[in-house]
């Protein structure tokens, strides 16, 4: 039987990336300049996503609308077109005036939020006693905080809050790659 070396388990974990971790580093760093540069333009980065958002939302209807008449003698196919004019709606919606969809995505997000973070309150309460349940709990309360600050700001903070995030989550991804980029050369 082989026994687990550092050296196998590294070759396990990081494969050929030893060798083309510059291939993860470059755009890593380019993630990061790029949610910086979001940081500063979360307006307009909020309105970019919510015309994206309205993009997808219209191919789904399409999608959606074809696929309804695929399967004859669907019972159901009744509602997958009611579905399919949703996503229509939406999706013109959203393209129209993405400055009032961004407002009222972030007080879905607020609300997402507050309800995400009772959550992990209670099953941190369930978890008491066992090891990591104040990490949970502390996500759950770091949640609804967040819910609270963005609500309290609203409508407002719908003109930069879904930009912010999005920067924050650019940010976040360069740095990971940029960490295993690292990681990755070290192992080499």
């Amino acid at each position: 039987m082989l026994e687990a070396t550092p050296q196998t388990m590294q070759a396990e974990v990081f494969g050929d990336l030893k060798r083309s971790w510059r291939w993860m580093l470059a755009p890593g760093i380019i993630m990061v300049m790029l949610g910086v540069i979001g940081l500063g333009m979360s307006v307009y980065l909020t309105v970019a996503s919510v015309l994206f958002f309205g993009v997808l939302l219209l191919f789904g209807s399409g999608f959606q609308f074809v696929d309804a008449f695929q399967s004859k003698g669907w019972k159901s196919v009744i509602w997958h077109v009611l579905m399919a004019a949703a996503y229509l709606i939406g999706g013109i919606a959203m393209i129209s005036d993405p400055v009032d969809s961004g407002i009222w995505l972030t007080l879905m997000i607020a609300a997402m939020l507050l309800a995400t973070g009772a959550m992990r309150i209670m099953i941190a309460f369930q978890m008491s006693g066992h090891k990591g349940w104040g990490w949970v709990a502390f996500s759950g309360a770091l949640s609804i905080l967040l819910g609270v600050l963005v609500y309290m700001k609203w409508p407002e903070s719908g003109l930069w809050v879904i930009g912010l995030f999005v920067a924050i989550e650019m940010i976040n991804q360069g740095v990971s790659s940029i960490t295993i980029a690292l990681a990755a050369k070290a192992a080499a």
